[in-house]
């Protein structure tokens, strides 16, 4: 359920300022004549009429107009350091930026959907009326940036010219988030007219940090209004929050694939990568994976990166899905960011000259960051989240405090690293054929499996189940993660499902390019299969590999064994392709181990699922009868071989 122009538009109702010519008259009052020149290049009456309002509303002593030049972006970055939001380190081009202790992932207990009377919203999302929602907002933005200066920033989530793009404004008194923006999006100062007019909308946001102090932390707030497609964040700072061009706008874009423009579009928390494949081939994938399960090293695994977050998708006139990044930079958990698993981001975060962006590592006495995980010896002392940090430290609990925050972050554009494709400012997009669903499953699936049908494919995007990880605070747990996207879907599941039905089952996706819809795991522990250590039954190299076999079988390249779950590989397949990619050795008893079905951990899982759907609404029937087909036939295999079921068993049975 969504119900545009709805309702109040808080910020306007608050500021007053309802006419073009009334909000030119405040930037002629406000703005000095270098920025009231900038601000007269945008002629968009309700564009003027967002910022004018905003500033009317949280009352800043400057007002920076960011163009995107060089010389506005060093006016952004030495704002930041001049706020103390980042310091320099002796890496050129590297800064640090701490979060406040107690807020260094998203704050989901303050985060709400603003609703109308009567108006649904997700039932994992918390919301507030509007009424409510705008006597909040006015109470706590009302001069929030007083003594501080306002940046105004025009930016595309999309290359410009995308069918799919989305125009955003980001209104903000932190130097820290404007910084985060030119590297993580497209400043369109000079485009922005023209693609709010191609396009018909455009996002805002409006942040301020406030005083930023732990105190006012109970006042933070992140409040996403639907119905304007407005979001408003204060009193924080971790970007998470506050640089709500990311998930505050995302999940307006899957508001619009899912209630304006259902069947021809998707919004997804993906990344997208291309993998070559035999001869001069490229095979263009797009995976989905909860925020620290691996999305960042699986982009990067592939030969041409476009975008490890998110992915805007649609069907051309071709009938091919076609996808692009709305992003252009990594905001990437850096915790287990190694030589080994990740040569082209260490060679970014490690020497000098690249623009990289540091959040809750430490910094040692020379200037240098460290990371749990980094495959590095770590120095004896320094400086991280939680303050001055020494080796052997503990927390009031007795727990070893490490070097990093686990929800440590860097900041970095995506045209740094070596695997960048040029394809990623295309707006005609990739060519889209394999689709992946993970989360950190660590004793159910096999590392990589295949849904029979595109119903099936988005069944396994569904049940995604993973451990909680730090980029929510408080969480914990093992938890259902629905297409890796469920944090981030503002109405019901049912019409986001029906809506991935829809798309995937569309007829006018061309047969010649059905993308292959898969699962992949590769959190798989030897505990889970019989062994003692709860460590990796493989490596993070793997999923060249894994990719590489779905790579293959989009192109109808390599056969599968068939189970009640998807298709699954052949070992000589795997042998062969871990010895060609990542020169590798792949014993048979590993496969076994790894692709043998536990038929119970699997039951478990679906009962687990059928039961959560049960409780929603309207929830698409054809999920639960892919369920109850798979029920069935795990119970016949059962039955007929016992708990775990091996490959060779299943090839006897196919």
């Amino acid at each position: 359920m969504l119900e545009l122009n709805k309702g109040t538009d808080i910020v306007i109702e608050i500021g007053g300022i309802k006419t073009s010519e009334a909000a030119i008259k405040v930037f002629e009052d406000k703005l000095d004549k270098e920025n009231l020149a900038k601000i007269r290049q945008i002629r968009t009456p309700d564009v003027l009429l967002k910022i004018a309002n905003s500033l009317v509303l949280c009352q800043p002593d400057k007002v920076f107009i960011n163009t995107g030049s060089e010389a506005d972006r060093q006016f952004i970055r030495d704002l930041s350091l001049k706020n103390g939001e980042e310091k320099l380190l002796a890496l050129k081009g590297h800064t640090i930026h701490y979060d406040l202790k107690e807020e260094q992932g998203r704050i989901i207990d303050r985060t709400f959907y603003i609703a109308n009377e009567g108006e649904a919203v997700s039932s994992l999302a918390n919301k507030m009326l509007r009424a409510d929602a705008l006597k909040e907002i006015r109470e706590k933005m009302t001069g929030i940036m007083r003594g501080k200066t306002m940046v105004v920033g025009f930016y595309m989530r999309g290359p410009v010219g995308a069918p799919v793009s989305n125009p955003a404004l980001e209104i903000t008194s932190s130097g820290y988030v404007s910084h985060s923006a030119e590297i993580l999006y497209r400043n369109a100062y000079s485009d922005f007219d023209r693609e709010v007019s191609r396009l018909k909308h455009f996002y805002t946001n409006i942040h301020s940090e406030g005083t930023n102090r732990s105190q006012d932390l109970p006042n933070a707030r992140v409040f996403m209004d639907r119905s304007f497609w407005t979001t408003y964040a204060m009193y924080c700072t971790y970007a998470g929050n506050t640089l709500l061009l990311k998930k505050g706008n995302h999940r307006f874009s899957v508001d619009k694939a899912v209630y304006v423009n259902r069947n021809n579009e998707l919004s997804e928390h993906m990344f997208i990568t291309g993998i070559d494949g035999p001869g001069s081939r490229i095979t263009w994938i797009v995976g989905a994976a909860p925020s620290g399960c691996g999305k960042t090293t699986t982009a990067m695994a592939g030969n041409h990166f476009v975008g490890d977050d998110l992915a805007q998708m649609w069907i051309d006139e071709q009938g091919i899905i076609r996808s692009v990044n709305p992003e252009c930079g990594i905001f990437g958990i850096v915790e287990d960011v190694n030589r080994e698993g990740d040569p082209m981001l260490m060679d970014i975060l490690r020497n000098p000259g690249r623009e990289v962006i540091w959040s809750n590592v430490l910094i040692d006495e020379k200037g240098l960051p460290h990371w749990t995980g980094n495959g590095e010896e770590p120095p004896a002392k320094g400086f991280n989240f939680q303050g001055p940090w020494e080796k052997g430290m503990t927390d009031k609990n007795g727990k070893a405090i490490p070097i990093s925050h686990p929800n440590a972050r860097c900041t970095l554009a995506s045209k740094d690293l070596a695997n960048y494709s040029q394809r990623a400012e295309d707006p005609k997009g990739v060519e889209t054929r394999v689709i992946t669903y993970s989360g950190r499953d660590s004793d159910t699936m096999p590392p990589v499996w295949v849904g029979k049908t595109s119903d099936h494919g988005v069944v396994i995007g569904a049940c995604i189940v993973s451990a909680a990880t730090a980029t929510e605070v408080g969480a914990s747990g093992v938890k259902r993660a629905p297409w890796a996207n469920a944090p981030f879907i503002p109405g019901a599941l049912g019409d986001y499902m029906d809506a991935q039905f829809n798309f995937f089952g569309s007829r006018k996706i061309s047969e010649k390019y059905k993308p292959v819809m898969a699962g992949l795991n590769y959190f798989l522990t030897h505990e889970s299969r019989g062994g003692s250590s709860k460590k990796l039954l493989g490596e993070k190299k793997d999923v060249k590999v894994w990719l590489a076999w779905l790579e293959r079988r989009a192109h109808n390249e390599v056969k599968a064994l068939d189970s009640p779950i998807g298709y699954l590989p052949m070992y000589s397949d795997l042998k062969l392709l871990f010895n060609t990619l990542i020169s590798k050795d792949y014993p048979e008893d590993l496969y076994v181990k790894q692709f043998s079905l536990y038929i119970d951990n699997i039951l478990a899982r679906i009962a687990l699922q059928t039961a959560a759907y049960k409780k929603e609404s309207n929830i698409p029937v054809r999920l639960f009868e892919v369920m109850e087909e798979q029920r069935e036939g795990l119970t016949a295999l059962k039955s007929k071989y016992g708990p775990v079921v091996t490959p060779s068993q299943l090839k006897a049975d196919n």
